[in-house]
């Protein structure tokens, strides 16, 4: 063993029930480095950092924390060891003060009382520590996701973490956040903080580490100083083949006759005046910067949120859901941003989810026909490719693509003819993404409409017929396929004067 090395995984396995999440993967992390862990979704980072939190205990293999071996870890001997792991969700509580969430289970005490001062002020210096001004005594949950996280982060140094492992942390964030983050993140490694940073972003990989190692199906590939990586090597390393194409190609199947879905003047949700139509076969792109209004139209139009005046046109028919279950009945789904609390039932099966819309369908006295269940699941598990091992498998246990494509499978028994996706490719790695634009090229295809709300650029002119562009909750722009132009659409985005933008 290197003395350069503050944490060493070797042929670590894990096995699970018909899984083998882990199949022989190695890592080594040097002192006060920045290591980027990448792979494709279901490739095994997550089981593999919860193997170092002792979250999961590994099938075999070995683990060394500065010379010290294990063949398991504990989350006590993580802590003991300094491993710390900042995950996507926060294990902060929102009724309680900064400065008690950074005491969390080990408050300072003054005898049998708690020295909330004592707190507050130590609390202080572990914020002035990092450069971030949050007020001690401050609720959490009035905080912004960014500074809960620097909580997080505040409360593992405090704890003297040696190892850091930062899983998706740019997911929640805004731009801003993202760039605090990233100072941190840089503030911490010269203080001699090891870091293990996974990310689907590989632009946040290049700009932060100081090496990459790439996973695959639960094993190592390889690992690279990444001024020498380029982002066509990783991901072919990532997805086992080379990736010609971002956007996979589309046929022209517009149907401009037939208008599937019209609103004028639609006002409601904050939104004002919003006219648009959307063709059978056509991708509508809706642009604009977070809080422009965008997931605001799409709860109106999916009946989650009231219109307040203006129409709602479907296949000509004037429409006004006043639930998502009306507007499921007539054809309309909405596959939303955020998968894990509004898409999916994480706890119950792919075979559950995919026939939730249509139980009552498949129902005769309240008695679920399990002959079409089952096929019903397997069919659409076949057509749209998700891996998994059966249709009995719970959705939390898989991938981030692989639930994504559970929810449009639920969409698809439903028949659905308008399908709205609210950041599609949202913490899905670069093949999993390729895989979900074929899907929505598929939808329109077969006829079906589909309206794309999504904050990546370049996905938005990869993938769009048309786009919208909303800012402060108004329409400022339409752009056809020919004029699409990042910097115009930004323009539009960020018009404060909507006379001001060509």
């Amino acid at each position: 063993m290197s003395e350069d090395y503050v944490l060493e995984l070797e042929h670590i396995r894990k096995e699970y029930p018909g899984v083998v999440a882990l199949k022989d993967v190695t890592l080594k992390l040097h002192r006060g480095e920045v290591l980027g862990l990448i792979g494709e979704n279901g490739a095994g980072k997550s089981t593999l950092i919860k193997c170092c939190s002792g979250a999961v205990v590994p099938t075999s293999g070995k683990i060394r924390v500065n010379g010290k071996e294990f063949d398991r870890m504990t989350p006590q001997l993580a802590a003991e060891n300094g491993i710390a792991i900042i995950y996507q969700e926060f294990n902060n509580v929102g009724e309680l003060s900064a400065a008690e969430n950074l005491f969390l289970g080990r408050p300072i005490r003054k005898g049998i009382v708690i020295d909330r001062k004592a707190m507050e002020e130590e609390a202080a210096k572990a914020f002035e520590q990092l450069q971030i001004k949050i007020n001690p005594r401050e609720l959490v949950k009035n905080l912004s996701v960014g500074y809960q996280q620097m909580i997080e982060i505040a409360k593992a140094i405090q704890q003297n973490a040696q190892v850091l492992i930062m899983d998706e942390p740019s997911a929640p964030l805004t731009t801003n956040e993202v760039e605090n983050m990233f100072k941190v993140v840089e503030l911490l490694r010269k203080k001699g903080v090891s870091i293990i940073y996974i990310s689907h972003r590989l632009e946040e990989i290049f700009r932060l580490s100081d090496r990459i190692e790439v996973i695959r199906d639960g094993e190592y590939v390889d690992t690279l100083i990444t001024p020498k990586a380029t982002v066509d090597e990783l991901i072919k390393m990532m997805v086992g083949r080379e990736m010609t194409q971002k956007y996979p190609p589309r046929k022209d199947c517009i149907d401009k006759n037939n208008v599937v879905l019209e609103l004028k003047n639609v006002c409601g949700n904050g939104n004002k005046n919003m006219s648009l139509q959307i063709h059978a076969g056509e991708v509508l792109g809706l642009g604009g910067l977070v809080g422009a209004g965008r997931t605001e139209l799409a709860e109106v139009i999916f009946g989650s949120k009231p219109k307040e005046s203006g129409q709602i046109i479907l296949k000509g028919k004037e429409i006004d859901p006043k639930s998502p279950r009306e507007a499921i009945n007539l054809g309309i789904a909405l596959v939303p941003e955020d998968r894990k609390r509004h898409g999916a039932l994480l706890t119950n099966s792919i075979k559950n989810n995919i026939n939730m819309p249509i139980y009552e369908r498949i129902s005769t006295a309240s008695v679920i026909d399990s002959a079409t269940e089952k096929k019903t699941a397997e069919k659409y598990k076949e057509e749209i490719q998700i891996k998994c091992p059966s249709i009995n498998q719970l959705v939390k246990n898989l991938s981030g693509g692989n639930q994504q494509k559970v929810i449009l499978g639920k969409w698809l028994a439903a028949d659905s003819q308008l399908i709205i996706f609210d950041e599609p490719t949202r913490g899905i790695d670069v093949g999993a993404k390729y895989e979900i634009y074929k899907l929505i090229n598929d939808l329109v295809e077969d006829g079906r409409s589909v309206l794309m709300i999504s904050s990546e650029m370049e996905e938005l002119i990869g993938m769009s017929d048309r786009i919208i562009v909303l800012a402060e909750h108004e329409m400022t722009g339409e752009l056809q396929k020919e004029e699409f132009n990042a910097d115009t659409i930004m323009a539009y985005a960020s018009a404060i004067d909507k006379k001001e933008v060509s």
